[in-house]
């Protein structure tokens, strides 16, 4: 939405004759945040220098649930934020206060923060045992640590929101306390209160420093004002499995601004043996019901660790299910990837079809796990990203096309302060063949600030030979330049069908050209990577497609940030691509490799990962993956002729030689490129 400006505040003391006696200094940013309640949706509304911002983001539990708190951690944790496109936190109720390197680092990529104090369901009187019903024992000293925290955390920028507590209402005492200590100073009032908070509202005109806070509003808890039924009628969530077209149906959630809804969560293969014995590598038990639903039974580890089943019997059939029956603990969390990137894409772009009609927000439950859990989360706790930050990433960008998965309206987001002109959408259908069956691009359109606009419904699948499962992808361009605005690429099925047949898809091979270039400073590797589908086009699409991904694109989709930006050079270290990693070697300049194939079509949910040269094998299995890593994309497809960039960071292990693999659904080569 724009630059996050800081600026260094330096405040010194000296005594004459004795020099400095003390100094002190903060990153600041100035900035207006207002929050109030949306007369039109009921939901709560955020504006930030007077421009409402459509929240979507995420529940924060807890950087590290042994409280190895560091900077470097915090750093990677907010940056996966922002590169989902996240513009919102909520430290929820049940964690902590977390460190000020957390908000300095959401300060430095424009997140807003919602800080929750720590009233939850462990003082309330539920749990097992059973929890002190009134609260917190220490009704003193939880005040005392709560007017602390605001000390502590009042000067970041990123601080938008104080919240009572998770679910719950503080205790009354405790509760009065904060509606007074964090009343509003007359300067920020606005329009930022309710009418039972005006008592607590001081009309003084003194100087501001003499407030706790005074320019941030209190909202006494999570399900209050503006939040889910704004009464605190357990009117979050759900948390489970959803078909993905029902996060489009006005009938899936009632209220303007959720601040719970979660899914699914499970890592990658190698995850699941990095971080459980061998007994715990085993996938669910399959028990199909008389009914034809599924029910996964997962093995107690994975029951320990919140599993979330792909099904739920007697409303949505079993999800993995529907790509054929997994074979082994690879296939499964190759499948649960796919789903795991559609799940998330859907809820964020079916909550973003409501954008200001319907809703103002929404926080997903949750992004990261504390632990080595296998609930909700787009990355695990050893910081590898699922497929589902990158449906989030795509889902969340500030200007996108997208498909409606209710009514097959193909709409364009625009949630910036500036108006959309002389746009216009491409639309092609690939088969499985390797054909492009459908191909269009609409007349030219203009899309108002901060509206979705229904462009035209996507005619493929009530044509006469549609095939029962397609690729189908959508890219908005300005006609002027062809300057690539947004791309995003399904995978979908006719009512009634299913995706076994990407089964045999598998076996595929698409050829492919595979390019690379290296930058290393000490420990730092910089890495670009440049893939193309050499695939032939179909006759319509080789004259008049907008080659989208090797544009630059304004919305940082496929660009590079400050911290991943790898800087071509013309001497230098750079690596040969190969298919045997043991024969690398080292050239003067980038490397190309083109890799053979027999067959057309779409490179199907190619994605990359890096990882040392130590050997893994079955028996004895060796973690050797290099985390984190910082990938400007990643699980992507490729249709006939499109390239795309993508840039990758990471810290090596000192002493390690790393290398970056490429894999996909229909591509098994395993080409590395050593360093």
């Amino acid at each position: 939405m724009g630059k996050q400006s800081l600026y260094n505040v330096e405040i010194s003391v000296d005594v004459n004759g004795l020099g400095e006696s003390d100094a002190w200094s903060h990153y600041f940013g100035f900035r207006k945040v207002e929050s109030s309640i949306d007369d039109s949706t009921g939901g709560r509304i955020f504006k930030v220098n007077g421009e409402p911002i459509f929240i979507r983001g995420g529940n924060w539990i807890l950087s590290d649930g042994l409280l190895r708190l560091t900077k470097k951690r915090y750093m990677t944790d907010i940056k996966f934020h922002a590169d989902m496109n996240f513009n919102m936190l909520r430290c929820w109720g049940g964690g902590l206060a977390e460190r000020p390197d957390f908000y300095h680092f959401c300060d430095v990529y424009g997140l807003m923060v919602w800080q929750e104090f720590w009233i939850t369901g462990d003082v309330d009187g539920r749990g097992l045992p059973i929890s002190n019903p009134d609260g917190p024992l220490d009704h003193a000293l939880f005040l005392l640590c709560a007017r602390d925290t605001v000390k502590l955390l009042r000067n970041h920028a990123s601080l938008a929101l104080w919240v009572g507590g998770n679910e719950q209402v503080p205790p009354i005492d405790i509760n009065r306390a904060l509606k007074n200590d964090l009343k509003l100073h007359p300067m920020f009032l606005s329009n930022q209160t309710t009418k039972n908070q005006g008592k607590y509202l001081s009309q003084d005109p003194s100087d501001p420093s003499r407030y706790l806070d005074g320019t941030r509003a209190y909202v006494q808890g999570s399900m209050w004002d503006g939040f889910a039924d704004g009464k605190g009628d357990f009117t979050d969530g759900p948390y489970e499995i959803q078909h993905p077209e029902s996060f489009f149906k006005n009938s899936f959630y009632k209220y303007g601004f959720n601040p719970e809804v979660g899914s699914v969560g499970v890592p990658v293969a190698a995850t699941i043996r990095a971080t459980m014995p061998p007994e715990g590598w085993s996938i669910p038990i399959f028990k199909k019901g008389i009914d034809g639903y599924i029910e996964e039974v997962p093995n107690p580890i994975w029951d320990y660790h919140k599993y979330i089943p792909y099904s739920k019997p007697g409303k949505v059939h079993d999800q993995i299910e529907l790509y054929g029956h997994p074979k082994d603990l690879d296939d499964f969390c190759e499948k649960a990837q796919l789903i795991n990137y559609v799940q998330y894409r859907a809820l964020l772009e079916g909550w973003t079809s409501f954008m200001w009609t319907k809703f103002t927000g929404v926080l997903i439950w949750k992004t990261q796990n504390p632990w080595t859990g296998l609930r909700g989360q787009f990355y695990d706790h050893l910081q590898d990203q699922t497929a589902g930050f990158y449906g989030c990433r795509c889902a969340a960008e500030p200007i996108h096309v997208q498909l409606n998965l209710a009514s097959y309206n193909i709409e364009v987001v625009n949630t910036t302060s500036d108006k959309l002109t002389d746009v216009a959408v491409e639309i092609s259908v690939w088969d499985l063949d390797g054909a492009s069956p459908y191909y269009k691009v609409t007349e030219k359109f203009v899309v108002p600030p901060k509206k979705v606009k229904q462009i035209m419904e996507m005619e493929y699948p009530k044509m006469k030979n549609a095939k029962p499962v397609y690729f189908l992808l959508l890219k908005l361009f300005r006609l002027s330049d062809k300057e690539a605005l947004s791309r995003n690429f399904y995978w979908l099925h006719l009512p009634g069908k299913d995706y076994k047949l990407l089964e045999e898809y598998r076996q595929k091979t698409i050829p492919l050209e595979i390019g690379s270039g290296i930058s290393v400073s000490g420990g730092t590797y910089k890495v670009r990577m440049s893939i193309k589908n050499k695939s032939k086009k179909s006759a319509a699409e080789s004259t008049t497609s907008v080659s989208t991904m090797e544009l630059e694109d304004r919305n940082g989709v496929h660009g590079i940030s400050e911290e991943t930006n790898c800087v071509v050079q013309k001497s230098g270290l750079w690596s040969k691509i190969h298919r045997n990693i043991d024969l690398a070697r080292s050239g003067d300049k980038p490397r190309t490799l083109e890799v053979k194939g027999i067959d057309s079509g779409v490179a199907f949910f190619l994605h990359f990962s890096v990882h040392t040269s130590e050997s893994s094998t079955g028996e004895n299995y060796r973690d050797t993956r290099i985390l984190p890593v910082h990938y400007s994309d990643n699980y992507f497809s490729l249709t006939p002729g499109e390239k795309m960039t993508a840039d990758i960071s990471f810290e090596a292990p000192e002493g390690s030689k790393p290398r970056v693999i490429l894999r996909g659904w229909n591509y098994h080569l395993n080409h590395a490129v050593m360093m």
